[in-house]
């Protein structure tokens, strides 16, 4: 693990069974206040606080640094002092005097804070697994969340009583305790048409501010996989650097994996200093263990290896900094289910007559079994779920069924439909009329928060670099709040505004490219490579003594599905792969009456 924010208060001298009866106050970093790397800390009488990031708090006057900056919010605004916070931060401030913490995150916890709670303790840290207190249990709930969505959303945990604060949110534990409530809610204002030329220029002048202002202070690079937001970045670095930036990208020898060649497309028309690599499955056998053991819990985004080997190359050449695109497609409509999605809406708005009397009869009998009926009543089938329950038709753990993976004893202690509650939370909180906001709404917090931004966060630190999202600025957040929505979704266009100001910046090809990314050929190199094959074989191996997934379903995928269809259920074995190194690198954290193997 590595060195991490850690802070405890206690509101009187009952000691955690685990910590020494004399802490009874506050500790960070271990006990050395001052310990915390990456925060800046500042003590001044009663109050205590830890701040992390660049935030710009009204009327507030940060030039002491942040700290004092947030201390100085805290006394004008108690529990307020967030609201209205631009900025990147994660920030908690303890109150000794009066026994209180209060933590807030940034709009998209771009650094996670993680906390446990009772009558007597609040504990907390930036890493789940080191959040002060006595063994922790795992939650079997976590674990199947894990295999649904490939993370552990918030505000859940992998541990039982550790919560993570989701983005745009704060905590405040007081007189015993704990309030956490929403400081910011993204309200779309939804014009039915705009000055195209006028927002065009303002776009523009954003992403150049975004990005010059993401790349003071250090020596910078740039991701560049290709696509439209990494392309966009990169070109924009060129610009504001007043030279060719330094860019990289990942490529696979693996025949619909790899898009180096729109990478050299957009290194070319930039004039970039472009690094190239091919990532081979030997570099996979060494980076798997580390990244699944970096992360504070289970993470399985397959994307997360390639993305720490391209970090570590830029670190290599005295890079401090890379440039990320994420956040052009959950800002400007870029997602492929976005037009899926439109076109199962339409169905919503034919006559209710029609859709009931006729349509669902005629393609849910006979009729609906015939070849050219088929792809009818598989829309009609999937146009009748709501949203967001739609979005989950194709999850991979649902194809292969919940009672084939897992034991039965372990499945009788989860809630199945949990998942779908979360997704229906979020949903009913997004705040956009149009169906194209509220999407993009959802996936602020299930891809942005809980998945992509993990991952280009957890992977860069593992290589010893910072990382920075220009596209997530809080300015072009409220620019793009402020789009008619037709201009992020046009008919089944995906992303017009974006694609439309940037043309005559980026190359045509790059525009017009299927978006693809950093995809990984696991499953395919996992059938080929004999390590690969083994390190898979030896973890599944492991975790079917677990209690948590049938051991015959661990034979079956390895020895039947895996083999006959290697794209599709790599992922399965990917997931669980990592979930099982994880389990090893904490071999105290067990489920609850299950000892680990």
């Amino acid at each position: 693990m590595s060195a991490s924010l850690v802070g405890l208060l206690q509101a009187d001298a009952a000691p955690l069974p685990t910590l020494p009866p004399a802490l009874t106050r506050t500790l960070f970093g271990g006990g050395a206040l001052g310990s915390a790397p990456g925060y800046d800390l500042l003590t001044d009488g009663p109050l205590i606080c830890a701040a992390r990031g660049q935030a710009e708090l009204p009327g507030i006057d940060a030039a002491g640094g942040q700290a004092a900056g947030w201390l100085a919010a805290w006394r004008r605004h108690a529990e307020g002092a967030a609201d209205g916070a631009r900025g990147r931060f994660a920030v908690a401030i303890i109150d000794t005097r009066a026994a209180s913490v209060w933590l807030a995150v940034d709009r998209f916890a771009t650094w996670p804070l993680c906390h446990a709670a009772d009558a007597h303790h609040f504990a907390f840290s930036d890493r789940a697994d080191a959040v002060p207190g006595e063994a922790r249990a795992l939650d079997p709930q976590a674990i199947f969340d894990y295999l649904f969505f490939h993370v552990i959303p918030a505000p859940r945990t992998v541990f039982d009583g550790v919560a993570r604060l989701p983005a745009g949110h704060c905590a405040h534990w007081h007189d015993g305790r704990l309030n956490v409530r929403r400081w910011w809610m993204p309200r779309f204002e939804e014009p039915a048409t705009d000055d195209f030329a006028a927002r065009r220029a303002e776009f523009l002048g954003l992403v150049e501010q975004s990005v010059a202002h993401a790349a003071q202070g250090a020596e910078c690079g740039a991701f560049l996989s290709g696509g439209t937001d990494s392309s966009t970045v990169s070109g924009m670095l060129c610009k504001v650097l007043g030279k060719p930036a330094r860019t990289w990208s990942m490529g696979f020898d693996a025949e619909g994996y790899d898009e180096m060649a729109y990478a050299r497309i957009a290194a070319r028309h930039f004039g970039t200093e472009h690094h190239e690599y091919y990532v081979t499955p030997d570099d996979l056998l060494d980076g798997i263990p580390r990244v699944a053991t970096h992360y504070d819990q289970p993470f399985g985004n397959s994307s997360a290896v390639p993305a720490w080997i391209c970090a570590r190359r830029a670190r290599e050449a005295g890079v401090q900094r890379l440039l990320a695109g994420d956040g052009g497609d959950e800002l400007f409509g870029g997602n492929t289910r976005y037009a899926r999605q439109r076109i199962f809406g339409l169905y919503e708005h034919l006559p209710a007559a029609l859709r009931g009397g006729v349509l669902e009869p005629l393609l849910g009998g006979p009729l609906g079994r015939l070849p050219l009926a088929r792809k009818g009543a598989s829309y009609v089938e999937q146009a009748r779920v709501p949203l967001p329950d739609r979005l989950q038709r194709y999850n991979l753990l649902l194809r292969l069924g919940t009672r084939e993976v897992f034991e039965a004893d372990f499945l009788a202690r989860v809630d199945t439909d949990a998942p779908f509650a979360r997704q229906r939370e979020v949903w009913a909180h997004s705040a956009g009329a149009a169906q194209i906001n509220r999407l993009l709404a959802y996936d602020w917090v299930f891809t942005l928060a809980d998945n992509d931004l993990p991952k280009v966060v957890g992977t860069t630190a593992l290589a010893g670099l910072e990382v920075a999202f220009p596209l997530l600025s809080d300015d072009l957040v409220d620019f793009s709040l402020r789009l008619p929505p037709s201009w992020k979704l046009k008919g089944l266009n995906l992303r017009w505004f974006f694609k439309e100001a940037l043309r005559g910046f980026l190359p045509d090809e790059i525009l017009a490219k299927k978006k693809h990314g950093f995809g990984l050929p696991f499953g395919v190199w996992a059938c080929r490579h004999d390590g690969l094959r083994r390190l898979a074989a030896d973890a599944l191996g492991t975790l079917a003594g677990r209690g948590i997934v049938r051991p015959a379903f661990i034979d079956e995928l390895l020895a039947r599905h895996l083999p006959a269809h290697p794209g599709y259920y790599g992922e399965m074995v990917w997931i669980l792969t990592m979930l099982e190194l994880w389990l090893r690198a904490h071999p105290g954290a067990a489920l609850p009456g299950h000892p680990a193997p």
